[in-house]
């Protein structure tokens, strides 16, 4: 099992990571940072964010998450001391209690409804600030790194 367990998103300010299910993002700005942080590691997705990143993401361990699949098995066949939990808001919920550091991207838009950041409503968890990262300074664009305080 990977001792960090990140989920990496981004958001708008109102907490969406999406319009709909089929939402390309060509709104985000953090894609060249997301393909940094991620290359060399396995990159926990479903099926819609598959079809939407894949081409995107060679060398890195795609692991492609469907409905019947047990969350805490797929975590237990991981070997890589790092794995990166990228979408959507189902997976997302499905790997929650596993989750180590939040990666959170906040994008200067207001969808006012989409897909949200968590599916349904997941327990609450204290986050201890680790780092910022500039995004693109000149749209106040910046990643936010916490750690899950368990």
């Amino acid at each position: 099992m990977p001792s960090e367990i990140i989920l990496i998103a981004a958001v708008t300010v109102d907490g969406f990571i999406a319009k709909n299910n089929k939402d390309k993002t060509k709104w985000t700005q953090d894609l060249h940072l997301f393909k940094k942080q991620t290359m060399g590691h396995p990159v926990i997705m479903g099926s819609n964010t598959h079809n939407i990143l894949s081409k995107d993401l060679p060398g890195r361990e795609l692991i492609i998450i469907h409905r019947d699949d047990d969350p805490e098995k797929t975590i237990n066949n991981i070997t890589s001391e790092r794995c990166f939990i990228a979408g959507g808001g189902n997976i997302y919920y499905r790997f929650y209690q596993f989750l180590t550091h939040l990666y959170i991207t906040p994008h200067p838009h207001i969808f006012g409804k989409g897909v949200s950041l968590f599916s349904e409503n997941v327990n609450g968890s204290n986050l201890v600030f680790e780092k910022i990262i500039e995004v693109s300074k000149e749209n106040g664009i910046y990643q936010y790194q916490y750690r899950v305080d368990k």
